[in-house]
């Protein structure tokens, strides 16, 4: 009996730009316009790529003001940036965030088959219902969608899209010039949805792409939006403060896979990460406090701002118990501010002790190349999640960990030597998406 391959752990990762806390961008060796420098994002893919990462991974806002993080006054739109690096990369995944909220389901389809279709099969679309009601504002709306709303859009827009990619069974372009046959009319089909939010006709005018379907991202934390992933995601991205609160997560979503009717080990639950690497712990300690030392109580209140919209949450004492904000934040970011509130209260946190916790970069991951090695060991081996975003908050750490913990990993049997495939998908360890019209 051949010997059973050992069951490896994902990883994908985030290009830094100016970092992910608003003031990441202060530190001296951070390039102040990271975000919409290009050769330094082809840097840091290709360094990626090179060690082996499943896929690359861009956020996207779509609304901001004066009080937003740096990061969102100055990026790139992610599809035309993850065009660009396709053809410049030969394996890693390209995975990129759009709103179902404020995009029409055919130009998505065209999108993202494109993006596939460029880069041969590599592309990933993290489908999210877009919180920050601002961006209502942008899109010829004074008022946005509410919290069940935008599900049940986001709902019928994937269904859209996806019944889209199946335009063209995979054989339908014939391409017989003698016989002046260009396609098979008999593979071609037209969609003609009719929902409550939206009715398109199709058929979509690009075929399928060397996966089949591009693979599907979603990061709802809300009750919702577990429920959402659950029926549709194949990747799924969550940003745990522990381990506890992982495995409950983690044991709660596949559950819920299987009660939808899927294959729960066709979900891939991708904890985000924040390593901060020492030779030593002092040193690793010493990286993390430098991290925090940029980072004001005004800065980390200003964070936590954005999932309690209605409220102005400077009128409290900073060192008095966190507020009463009954059911403030359950339209927006409703799974992160009802956590925050929930913790706050059962371990009489203050304000400006939640407002830390929760503002600046987690500490679970600070230390030595082994120690991060051993909790990111012990978090896949015991169903916390299936792989990582690595995304550590500080400029060098992304090489650091690359350079230090990744051989480590190998080491072990945990990660790959080498890429499987060429698409997404076949890295993934997930099947290629059969056109639904086609004949078994």
């Amino acid at each position: 009996m051949a010997e059973q391959k050992k069951r490896q752990l994902k990883l994908g990762a985030r290009v830094f730009g100016i970092g992910h806390y608003r003031t990441s961008w202060r530190h001296p060796n951070v390039p102040p316009d990271g975000n919409v420098n290009f050769a330094e994002h082809i840097r840091q893919v290709q360094e990626a790529e090179a060690a082996k990462f499943d896929f690359v991974f861009f956020s996207d806002r779509l609304y901001f003001d004066e009080t937003s993080a740096p990061k969102s006054m100055n990026q790139f739109e992610p599809l035309t940036l993850l065009s660009a690096l396709a053809s410049i990369t030969k394996n890693i995944g390209l995975v990129g965030t759009l709103s179902t909220s404020y995009t029409e389901p055919f130009n998505v389809a065209r999108q993202f088959m494109s993006l596939d279709k460029i880069s041969g099969g590599r592309a990933g679309w993290n489908v999210v219902a877009t919180a920050l009601h601002g961006a209502a504002l942008n899109f010829g709306r004074n008022e946005h969608y509410s919290h069940e709303e935008r599900y049940k859009r986001a709902k019928e827009h994937l269904e859209i899209v996806q019944g889209l990619w199946d335009s063209w069974e995979d054989d339908a372009f014939v391409y017989d010039k003698e016989n002046n046959i260009f396609y098979n009319p008999e593979k071609l089909h037209t969609l003609n949805y009719v929902g409550e939010y939206y009715k398109v006709r199709g058929p979509l005018n690009i075929n399928r792409s060397p996966q089949g379907q591009p693979v599907i991202f979603q990061a709802g934390q809300s009750e919702i939006g577990r429920n959402f992933a659950a029926q549709f995601a194949e990747g799924v991205y969550t940003v745990p403060v522990s381990y506890q609160e992982a495995n409950r997560y983690y044991e709660d979503l596949k559950a819920r896979i299987v009660k939808a009717g899927r294959d729960a080990s066709k979900t891939l639950i991708f904890a985000g990460m924040n390593p901060v690497i020492g030779r030593t712990e002092k040193e690793a300690q010493d990286k993390y406090q430098e991290v925090l030392s940029y980072i004001t109580y005004e800065e980390a209140l200003t964070e936590l701002k954005l999932f309690y919209k209605n409220v102005d949450l400077n009128q409290f004492d900073p060192d008095a118990p966190f507020p009463d904000l009954q059911d403030e934040g359950s339209d927006g970011y409703s799974y992160l501010a009802n956590r925050i509130k929930e913790a706050a209260k059962a371990e009489g946190l203050t304000l400006r002790q939640a407002a830390f916790r929760y503002g600046t970069p987690k500490s679970e991951f600070v230390g030595t190349p082994e120690q991060i090695a051993d909790r990111m060991q012990y978090w896949f081996e015991n169903r916390a999640c299936d792989g990582f975003f690595v995304w550590p908050p500080y400029y060098e750490g992304n090489r650091e960990f690359i350079e230090l913990v990744l051989p480590i990993l190998r080491e072990r049997g945990l990660f790959r030597e080498e890429y499987e495939s060429t698409t997404l998908r076949g890295n993934l360890g997930l099947d290629f998406v059969k056109n639904r019209y086609a004949r078994s």
